[in-house]
């Protein structure tokens, strides 16, 4: 078949500023700014191929090997505003694309699944379409914090108006190479209340949820000095306060929402009980619409710290997985005196599994045809 096909993978973004709640549901207008770092792709990343050819009479689209609707009205302004845009350089027809798309991470269970996959999504169909420029407010559109997965490092987004809420890089990848990040996996099943459904919940019936608002200017300016400044302790402070102030706002909502479980609670504990018995702030937390723990630490501290984690979480897999995935950490010896310290119940099985990563660059374009979601012949790879 004669066909034109694009393949893109994009990041993993995990907020340290959190976004929660619209001011405009239709153009995904946030309620307040946000801040996120991009995470390694090697380790947490979707990927999507989109093919466009004279042959084919409608746009579909298949998602980690099943075909999915295309109907959705996020999936379709993305393809609208990439189609005017594109229409504005040429006067050629558009023909109409094939989607295929894949994570290698869980769906839905809030580790930003919906973030990595429209930022891969738009970048692939803009080079398709051959529209440059600033595409982070189409991204937006498909899911408000792809915006962010568009770049790579510390990224921004903006509040603002349809043309001008869109992403900022704080600081590219390279910035702060010690970063590493370690995603806990307590449940890797979809959520019970999904991010939009909870946002508009919490925005109708949070008397909390206006006083957020009003204090997250001052968060977002001190967390971009502390990232530019390399500046760990105050990093991680408002890191950990962001994240408590959203679960605490998620609570508020009446009904009350419970993104974290009895596990995440003591995921906080076994953090702040690390930090309590070494003096000093090495390690934060954050969780996002979902059970699954991001800490964030410098590099040289992922071996205590993990090793920690997997005495207090230790794993019970008999089939043969890895427990700790992604980057290689070296092996230390769980301190006894830290353990005796940090008062905490043992939790076989409790976590999954655990990705260690790091900071990473935004979409990047995959130009060998081998590894395109589509067959030589248009067909995808199922």
């Amino acid at each position: 078949m004669d066909f034109t096909c694009v393949t893109y993978t994009a990041p993993v973004n995990i907020a340290v500023i959190k976004y929660w709640g619209k001011t405009d549901e239709k153009l995904i207008l946030p309620s307040n700014p946000s801040l996120s770092v991009t995470l390694g792709q090697n380790e947490l990343r979707a990927k999507t191929s989109v093919a466009s050819s004279s042959k084919y009479k409608e746009d579909r689209m298949w998602l980690n090997g099943k075909e999915q609707p295309v109907s959705s009205p996020r999936i379709q302004n993305v393809l609208k505003e990439i189609r005017r845009r594109a229409k504005k350089k040429t006067k050629d027809s558009l023909h109409r694309v094939h989607i295929c798309s894949e994570n290698n991470f869980p769906t839905a269970a809030g580790l930003a699944s919906s973030a990595a996959g429209y930022a891969c999504l738009v970048s692939a169909l803009a080079e398709l379409y051959g529209v440059e420029g600033e595409i982070s407010d189409i991204a937006r559109q498909g899911s408000g914090s792809a915006c962010r997965s568009m770049y790579g490092g510390f990224v921004g987004w903006r509040t603002g108006t349809h043309k001008d809420s869109i992403a900022f890089q704080v600081a590219e990848e390279s910035h702060w190479p010690e970063m590493r990040s370690l995603i806990l996996v307590v449940s890797d099943q979809k959520k019970h209340v999904g991010s939009t459904e909870g946002m508009q919940n919490t925005l109708r019936t949070s008397g909390l949820m206006q006083q957020r608002i009003k204090l997250v200017d001052s968060a977002m300016e001190r967390m971009i000095k502390a990232i530019k400044e390399k500046d760990f302790p105050t990093f991680a402070e408002i890191t950990m306060k962001e994240s408590n102030q959203i679960h605490a706002v998620c609570l508020d909502t009446f009904p009350p929402i419970f993104y974290m479980t009895d596990v995440s609670r003591l995921i906080v504990r076994l953090v702040h009980a690390i930090n309590d018995a070494l003096g000093k702030v090495k390690v934060c937390y954050t969780f996002d619409a979902g059970p699954n723990a991001c800490l964030y630490l410098m590099d040289e501290d992922v071996p205590l710290v993990l090793s920690l984690v997997k005495h207090f979480f230790p794993s019970v897999q008999n089939n043969g997985e890895e427990y700790v995935k992604g980057l290689k950490v070296s092996h230390q010896e769980v301190d006894q005196k830290m353990v005796s310290d940090i008062n905490l119940p043992i939790s076989p099985g409790a976590i999954k599994y655990i990705i260690s990563t790091g900071v990473g660059p935004g979409p990047q374009m995959i130009a060998d045809p081998a590894d395109s979601l589509f067959t030589p012949d248009g067909k995808p790879r199922l």
